[in-house]
């Protein structure tokens, strides 16, 4: 049966044995795995990998033993396996069944891992199990960026994350971007003062602690504008690779966008920000907190039409504004 594994005929090398480090290691492997196509899945002779192939065969090894998911027989009241027993028995299972190995485990493999069963692909139950693991590898994709949608709609709702100024704070060269240079002298003072009345009503009591706020601002400041020229230098270089400097300064300065482009910019600034939420780019952000939490768990109907209807209110907003801008062109035109 698939699910039997047979006695161990010999032992075989433990982890530190053939250089397991949980990840690749520069240093030379011992070949102790060996990915030749014709040998026989169910062989009691230890499987082999290439270097390659190793770090793959690692990670996967170190996910399931990190699992909790039972890896051999115990008796009541015997010591429960340390986590470098069950990585040795892991391995052992996996080099001497690997079929088995991946019916036994195939919940806690994710699809990343299945490269480590390649020599055994030609098997119809290989080609199964690899389906299985690859369709619930999309479900729990889907399942996780359902709740990120769902928490960012709980985080707009609450509206500080996704201000202005925090967005600002979290990609400072991305803001100025599409917003920072473009603001007049005014609007930049009134988006300071702005963030300095915000720091002074969050202080409890007012007073020192309003003026406490205010110098933590002006130190915010600072930071923002530290990160956002090293930012800028970064991707000055970058483009003086491919693009010639003179060019984009000309790019830069003559272009002057409308009332109407601006907004249009401003709203491809937060789609970014968004979109950045939902791929798990906000460094800072605690994302277990989102990710394993089953308030955020929605997976049903509700959550799909609320997530349609909140693309659908970003396109016909962009539409109402690409035809206000296209009213304007015209009435421009008739006044010339």
């Amino acid at each position: 049966m698939w699910g039997e594994i047979d006695p161990p005929v010999k032992k075989q090398p433990s982890l530190c044995e053939i250089g397991y480090k949980g990840e690749a290691s520069e240093e030379p492997v011992a070949p102790v795995l060996t990915s030749q196509q014709n040998r026989h899945a169910d062989s009691k002779e230890p499987l082999h990998v290439t270097m390659g192939e190793t770090s793959c065969v690692a990670a996967m090894i170190e996910s399931v033993a990190m699992s909790g998911s039972p890896v051999k027989s115990q008796q009541i009241g015997e010591a429960e396996l340390t986590v470098g027993e069950r990585k040795d028995e892991l391995l052992h299972q996996y080099q001497t069944r690997p079929l088995v190995f991946l019916e036994r485990y195939q919940a806690c493999l994710k699809p990343e891992h299945l490269p480590a069963f390649a020599h055994v692909s030609s098997d119809p139950r290989a080609q199964h199990y690899s389906q299985v693991v690859r369709a619930a590898g999309h479900t729990n994709r889907t399942r996780v960026r359902n709740q990120r949608y769902a928490a960012l709609r709980a985080l707009q709702r609450e509206g500080k994350y996704f201000s202005e100024e925090q967005m600002r704070i979290r990609e400072p060269l991305l803001y100025e971007q599409y917003i920072g240079q473009y603001l007049t002298d005014e609007e930049v003072l009134e988006r300071s003062q702005d963030a300095m009345l915000d720091g002074a009503e969050m202080a409890p009591g007012g007073g020192t602690g309003g003026l406490a706020h205010l110098l933590l601002d002006s130190y915010q400041e600072r930071l923002i504008q530290n990160r956002l020229q090293e930012e800028q230098e970064r991707e000055d270089d970058a483009q003086e690779e491919d693009e010639d400097d003179d060019d984009v300064g000309v790019q830069r300065t003559e272009w002057e966008p409308t009332p109407a482009e601006k907004a249009l910019l401003r709203e491809e600034f937060i789609s970014q920000m968004h979109q950045r939420f939902l791929d798990g780019k906000d460094k800072d952000f605690n994302y277990s907190e989102v990710d394993e939490n089953p308030d955020y768990d929605n997976l049903d109907i509700v959550s799909r039409d609320a997530e349609d209807r909140y693309f659908d209110e970003d396109d016909e907003e962009e539409e109402e504004e690409e035809e206000e801008m296209e009213n304007d062109h015209e009435e421009g035109k008739m006044t010339e």
